[in-house]
């Protein structure tokens, strides 16, 4: 009888025995099942998220490959100031002694050295050229469209300067070209500044000359067209960031 409950108490062990997984040692797990820590790897950095700075750097960096046009915005307007101020004072001047004189009238200014007289000019500067009128009209009109295309390259003052004040005295002298007698671009242009053993001129041929001279200036300093302009995203670094780096 006592036989019994023990032999009973042995053999439902066994069964638990038999019915419980053996364990895996742990070399027979792949090292693929294997968890790792998140970290540098033989192959490299581990990948990271992207911060917020890095991803507004995109946008930024967009933005920044328009500012070059913005930055040579304020040149285009220097020359087109400059350019509209040597025309409107041209032909003010032209309208004001044709309107009081007449062909061939003298006033005297600041005897002996200035004086108004008034001629029509059929050819160029200092009535240079004055039986080929039409090759000067198509000259003055190669200028002003050249300076039109060429200003959105502009990067230096000067530059704009000279080319504002080029295009200013072109087109002066083009505009009485075409609208002043005798015929549509075959007209002759309005001088009346005479200094003494020089040639009578005006307004605009001041202002071409002025930007000739402006030029050859601008050149033999080796001042290029296009100038100096910094890269967009240039900033400048203080002595403190310069020895950081170099630690």
């Amino acid at each position: 009888m006592n036989d019994d409950p023990a032999r009973g108490a042995a053999a439902s062990q066994a069964s638990r025995r038999r019915q419980a997984p053996a364990a895996l040692p742990t070399a027979a797990i792949p090292p693929a099942a294997i968890p790792t820590p998140a970290g540098p790897t033989e192959s490299g950095p581990a990948p990271t998220a992207p911060t917020p700075a890095k991803a507004a750097g995109a946008p930024a960096a967009g933005a920044a490959a328009g500012r070059p046009g913005r930055r040579r915005r304020p040149l285009v307007l220097t020359l087109a100031g400059f350019a509209v101020l040597a025309y409107v004072l041209d032909q003010l001047t032209k309208w004001w002694v044709s309107s009081t004189m007449t062909d061939g009238q003298i006033t005297q200014v600041l005897p002996p050295v200035l004086s108004w007289h008034y001629i029509r000019n059929s050819g160029a500067a200092f009535s240079i050229g004055e039986n080929v009128t039409w090759l000067f009209t198509i000259v003055m009109a190669a200028v002003a469209i050249g300076i039109v295309v060429q200003a959105r390259k502009l990067g230096s003052v000067w530059w704009s300067v000279a080319m504002g004040m080029l295009l200013g005295g072109a087109l002066g002298n083009l505009t009485d070209r075409l609208f002043r007698e005798p015929s549509f671009g075959m007209g002759h242009v309005v001088d009346f500044i005479a200094l003494p053993n020089f040639a009578i001129f005006n307004v605009a041929d001041s202002s071409v000359v002025g930007s000739v001279i402006l030029i050859c200036i601008l050149t033999l300093k080796g001042i290029p067209f296009g100038g100096k302009v910094p890269p967009a995203d240039a900033s400048p670094v203080s002595p403190a960031g310069a020895e950081s780096t170099n630690d």
